[in-house]
């Protein structure tokens, strides 16, 4: 089968389609065959290499898989089946078939958008469970980072369901600010020195609740942004500066960290209805993903050349 292959580090030129054997699903694995493939940003900066969570050469890219199982590892649980059209996160994604385990597909109805339902099985699930962490009051304030982009933009949409007096989504350039607005949040440019301040002018007594996954300084200036009794929930660093917390910059502020495997090891059962919801929510039009483009799967350094230039809106995915 075809499969997305980087042999050294460095720019979406290093990115190539390989032969490689189709793979086997072991005990609690199911085979996909895949027809679309959801992109994540964390993936150029493995690509990139000099971060802090660089793997073995020859790498591959993570994504969502939509497609059908054709094949079922032993011990496959009941309600899982060949043919079931599913998605689901895999280290090994970009590629024309995929092994994944059992634990969280997300089931997708015959007729849902492909690329859509990339986002059923990683982004809108993690959204709602970052939003659950953030423990936002009735009436409160939210500042949700990277708000245009697949999380963010998911993030955004659900956060009405919490009844906030303000939302606040940070992006980096004009049409990804429209973007966000187009959704209800209040836009602000992160690119400019002044951020902290154009938040405290929205929000003249702080936030209640910021999710972040820039890291670095911008999680220290969000920080300072919460207010007494607020909370700061980090799910990543995609400037690979993985923030530190001073002890004085706690000041009766709570931080918590939430990473979608963790919380699926921790507590499965919550994991797995967090998809269920989510793919609730999709379906009955309240929660809608935003596919920005889509491309085949042998143009896939096209989509990693616009997550670089962080000019996305929502999602971008790959077709095979």
């Amino acid at each position: 089968m075809r499969a997305v292959r980087f042999h050294r580090h460095g720019g979406p030129d290093v990115l190539q389609l390989d032969e490689v054997a189709v793979p086997e699903p072991a005990a609690g694995q199911v085979l996909i065959q895949a027809e679309a493939i959801g992109a994540n940003a964390i993936d150029t900066v493995l690509r990139r290499g000099g971060s802090p969570w660089d793997r073995e050469l020859p790498g591959t890219l993570t994504g969502d898989v939509v497609g059908r199982i054709v094949e079922l590892g032993p011990g496959t649980p009941p309600g899982v089946a060949v043919g079931q059209r599913v998605s689901a996160l895999t280290v090994d994604a970009f590629a024309e078939y995929a092994v994944a385990d059992t634990g969280f597909l997300a089931s997708i109805p015959d007729d849902a958008d492909a690329g859509e339902a990339t986002m059923m099985s990683l982004a809108a699930p993690l959204a709602l469970r970052l939003l659950e962490s953030g423990r936002i009051p009735a009436g409160g304030t939210i500042l949700i980072q990277s708000a245009a982009g697949t999380i963010g933009h998911l993030a955004v949409q659900l956060a009405r369901s919490y009844a906030p007096k303000t939302i606040i989504g940070t992006a980096s350039s004009a049409h990804r600010l429209d973007f966000i607005r187009g959704f209800g949040a209040e836009p602000v440019d992160l690119t400019a020195a002044d951020w902290p301040d154009q938040v405290r002018a929205i929000a003249p007594d702080g936030v209640d609740t910021v999710l972040d996954a820039v890291g670095g300084t911008v999680f220290t200036q969000g920080l300072d942004l919460v207010k007494p009794l607020g909370t700061m929930v980090s799910y990543g660093a995609i400037t690979t500066e993985v923030p530190t917390i001073p002890a004085l910059g706690l000041q009766l502020r709570n931080v918590t960290g939430v990473s979608l495997y963790g919380w699926q090891q921790a507590r499965p059962d919550e994991a797995r209805a967090d998809i269920t919801e989510a793919t609730r929510r999709w379906q009955s039009g309240e929660l809608r993903p935003i596919v920005h483009a889509t491309y085949p799967l042998a143009d896939v350094a096209r989509i990693h050349e616009t997550l670089d230039a962080r000019t996305n809106l929502g999602r971008l995915v790959a077709t095979v």
